[in-house]
């Protein structure tokens, strides 16, 4: 299938489709349906044939009686039952990447690191396939998950969808000429260290956006940014989800919301040789040295491994699931 094909998500569903199941009590299933094949629960056992040409948003029934609703999963449906290498980027954190760095169709986007796909998945669909998306990670494990990730979502891997492994300091110079990039999206642990290379690379006017856990990353990255004056004032930002419980006159929040998951921080790339007009503030605690910083912060950039059994298991469920949706749209083409 070419970039320029429309994939197909909606029709009956085919071999090959994954399809997300609601039982009784709300409990999610997402399986791929393969001919032949049976989904088992302690409530009986549900065939995938029965599944198999039926229309999206139809309800099925198992061997004993038991109804569930099959749909299509929404693409954060996906991405939050997809298998994982790294943390993934949660669906309310991309939508603001999106609509903060302005991600548009036709733009040149790098994203490091790609962790699992969950936030290239976004980014492949917001820049089309008029857009270029130039990802980089340091870790392969991490990189081949995402790789199959994508290539299950879309049923092919994208022509316009590069990884580069390697740190970005080292590999973006050698593969993006200077000021020929519209959009940098950092998600790392320490994205300071890569603000000069990310500078050469960014068209004036171009917009860096970095993903960052704790408050230590987020004030550090800021002073960076701030330090080169390359950039406009860095932006801040944390969202916070809470639902609402709604039926008949029994309205209120829900008891969970989703919280603190990062900070986005953004600026936008200056012309050469400008200087930024100094913004007139109330005076501030801004004396700080290095030193001063790794004290406030000690162990706070640890990163959390995962086992090689973990990545291994892990990595044929998302080749497997990427290899049924390529043989799908093999067969529909």
């Amino acid at each position: 299938m070419s970039d320029n094909q429309v994939i197909q998500n909606s029709g009956p569903f085919r071999a090959g489709d994954r399809v997300q199941l609601t039982g009784p009590k709300g409990k999610l299933n997402t399986i791929t349906l393969v001919p032949g094949k049976t989904f088992h629960t302690h409530r009986g056992i549900l065939e995938h044939d029965d599944i198999i040409g039926r229309p999206d948003a139809s309800v099925v029934t198992n061997n004993v009686g038991v109804e569930h609703l099959a749909l299509r999963p929404l693409l954060i449906d996906f991405v939050m039952s997809m298998p994982r290498g790294a943390a993934i980027i949660y669906p309310k954190d991309a939508a603001q990447i999106l609509a903060q760095a302005d991600i548009f169709p036709g733009a040149t986007v790098v994203e490091a690191g790609v962790g699992s796909g969950a936030l290239s998945l976004w980014l492949l669909r917001a820049i089309g396939p008029a857009g270029t998306l130039a990802s980089f990670e340091r870790r392969e494990e991490f990189s081949d998950v995402a790789r199959s990730n994508v290539a299950t979502f879309l049923g092919h891997d994208p022509q316009n969808w590069t990884i580069t492994l390697g740190d970005l300091a080292d590999t973006l110079p050698e593969t993006m000429p200077a000021q020929s990039v519209d959009r940098v999206v950092l998600d790392m642990l320490a994205p300071w260290e890569c603000i000069d290379v990310v500078s050469a690379a960014l068209k004036p006017g171009g917009v860096l956006l970095c993903y960052v856990a704790t408050v230590t990353q987020l004030s550090r990255v800021a002073e960076a940014i701030r330090a080169t004056g390359d950039y406009t004032n860095p932006d801040s930002h944390e969202t916070m989800v809470r639902g609402w419980h709604v039926e008949g006159l029994a309205v209120r929040p829900d008891h969970r919301m989703i919280g603190h998951t990062g900070f986005l921080i953004a600026a936008r790339r200056l012309a050469p040789d400008t200087i930024l007009p100094e913004l007139k503030r109330r005076p501030s605690k801004t004396d700080f040295s290095d030193a001063d910083v790794e004290l406030w912060t000690p162990g706070a950039l640890g990163e959390r491994s995962v086992s090689a059994k973990v990545m291994r298991k892990r990595n044929r469920t998302a080749e497997t699931g990427a290899a049924l949706s390529k043989a799908r749209d093999l067969d529909a083409g």
